[in-house]
């Protein structure tokens, strides 16, 4: 893996920073350095060795035309996390986690259709034959959709791997990917369980920074496979 980020890069990007002390999980001990002003401050050394693991896990699932479903809600993460996806023409979720979205599948499935038939009528004209009371209403459920099911819209059976962005935050999403033994490649800041997940990457899960030079780091390594 030649393109991963340098330990001044990602510094600079303020990947260290966990949280404070008194909101720590013990099972992140082995990657914590130590702490500065009640801050515990995450060994980015570490951090370089489970980056460099899951790259390779996640660029070896391309290279066998497999599916990696990208979740992401938290305000930061949103629209960066959908522009590297769509890049990468991956599924996303970066609106609410749909309860049973891998654990009920055939259901969420069917909803997609609907809302990819509605979104293929609003496209060739074919709603206008209704009033324009009815067209608002269609508008506004084909959007209400988009949130929710838009970045899944290509995900015809169940992904081979997730990754998540803030595992407290997506705790629906690692419950159903552990049911369905979906292996799991995540994002860990000092306050959560790394061992819920295969491919921990102990960093801050709240700065712009990081966010942006890991989902950067992420894109550049399935481009290059898919070349």
């Amino acid at each position: 893996m030649d393109n991963i980020p340098t330990l001044e890069q990602m510094l600079k990007a303020g990947m260290h920073f966990g949280h404070r002390k008194s909101r720590w999980h013990p099972k992140m001990a082995p990657f914590i350095f130590g702490s500065k002003q009640n801050i515990y401050i995450i060994d980015l050394s570490k951090t370089q060795g489970q980056l460099k693991t899951a790259l390779e896990f996640m660029t070896n699932l391309v290279k066998e035309n497999k599916t990696i479903l990208f979740v992401g809600t938290k305000k930061q993460v949103q629209k960066p996390l959908k522009k590297m996806a769509e890049e990468i023409k991956m599924p996303y979720v970066i609106g609410k986690w749909l309860g049973g979205c891998l654990t009920n599948f055939m259901v969420i499935r069917r909803s997609i259709k609907k809302y990819l038939d509605l979104k293929e009528k609003q496209d060739t004209g074919k709603l206008e034959k209704y009033t324009k009371k009815e067209k608002l209403n269609f508008e506004r459920q084909i959007n209400k959709m988009e949130i929710r099911l838009g970045g899944l819209a290509n995900l015809a059976k169940l992904p081979d791997a997730l990754f998540i962005w803030d595992i407290r935050e997506e705790k629906t999403a690692v419950a159903e990917a552990r049911v369905k033994n979906i292996p799991i490649i995540a994002i860990c800041d000092t306050n959560v369980n790394p061992e819920l997940v295969n491919y921990p990457i102990a960093a801050n899960d709240d700065a712009t920074k990081t966010v942006d030079l890991i989902l950067d780091t992420i894109k550049k390594a399935i481009q290059n496979v898919k070349k």
